[in-house]
């Protein structure tokens, strides 16, 4: 318990010294995209052949079972990042909404899980209990990922569009919404 907040309070800090008071706008909707999803995209490989990929998709990590996860690969689709911890309530009534979904636009756009502020083996057990294996999830038990996108709390949600500039930054309590914003960035 004493390591989540104490990891939490990082991030708290670590976030408002990148951004000071933030750039939300009041309803949600990112004012602007985070210094790491960068309005230029860098030329990489990962995605299709010759596809810029964005900076904001310039990062690796590994999955709560234990795969290597290369964030190129989700280059040339919206994406939806949620970020989410297994003591989370709120986040476990999410997980329904969000794995439906993950299936609803499977091979239109990509979900991928950003599992924090415990460790793998609690993380496993959420992806389990929830049944939202369906969609890969990251373990970031050090929070590099939620670090990358200023996310200083649990039960958040970042939606990418196809070229990985944030469309959508903020909390849906129980999932709500998700899928109109989805819907919204796949056309």
């Amino acid at each position: 318990m004493r390591a989540r907040v104490l990891l939490t309070a990082v991030l708290a800090t670590a976030a408002l010294a990148v951004t000071g008071c933030g750039s939300d706008d009041g309803d949600g909707e990112a004012g602007a995209a985070p210094s790491t999803a960068a309005s230029s995209p860098a030329t990489a490989g990962g995605g299709a052949e010759g596809e810029k990929v964005a900076q904001a998709l310039s990062f690796t990590a590994t999955t709560v079972d234990g795969k290597p996860f290369d964030a190129k690969s989700l280059a040339g689709k919206p994406a939806v990042l949620w970020f989410w911890a297994p003591w989370c309530p709120t986040c476990k009534g999410q997980a329904a909404e969000t794995a439906k979904v993950a299936e609803e636009y499977k091979g239109r756009a990509n979900v991928v899980g950003v599992a924090g502020l415990d460790k793998n083996s609690a993380m496993r057990d959420f992806v389990a209990d929830t049944g939202t294996g369906s969609f890969p999830h990251l373990s970031d038990e050090e929070g590099e990922v939620w670090k990358r996108f200023e996310v200083t709390q649990q039960s958040h949600y970042v939606i990418l569009d196809k070229n990985g500039e944030t469309v959508y930054e903020g909390v849906l309590p129980g999932g709500e919404g998700l899928a109109e914003k989805v819907a919204a960035v796949t056309g």
